[in-house]
């Protein structure tokens, strides 16, 4: 039992430790050729939560949405295009870094704003 606990010490320590990387990721829909672009100061978790708002087509982006409902979750990938180097950033600089990026990301896909 103390071995338990300990693991689970060292889970949650490793969580709060965690590197959070920030950048832009892409979403494709294959069979449409649909292709958006977006930004996230956490990128490992933006997934989860896109995914959910589609699901439930509560998605701002209604071309999104309808992609969705028209070829199915299976249609769909998530990928992260780049991260932005780790540094120090005041909330500032990594909106500026971050807008930075989803324009060039957009411009070199010919893509969608995923919302906005």
């Amino acid at each position: 039992m103390a071995g338990m606990k300990q693991d689970r010490k060292q889970l949650v320590r490793d969580f709060k430790e965690r590197k959070v990387a920030a950048g832009a990721f892409v979403v494709r829909c294959a069979p449409s050729g649909q292709v958006w672009v977006d930004v996230s100061p956490n990128l490992h978790n933006r997934q989860n939560g896109l995914w959910f708002s589609l699901r439930l087509g509560s998605h701002p982006n209604r071309a999104l949405v309808q992609a969705w409902k028209d070829h199915g979750e299976a249609a769909f990938t998530y990928e992260v295009v780049e991260e932005l180097p780790a540094a120090e950033r005041s909330q500032w600089e990594m909106t500026n870094a971050l807008k930075d990026l989803s324009a060039r990301w957009r411009e070199a896909l010919n893509a969608e704003k995923l919302t906005g």
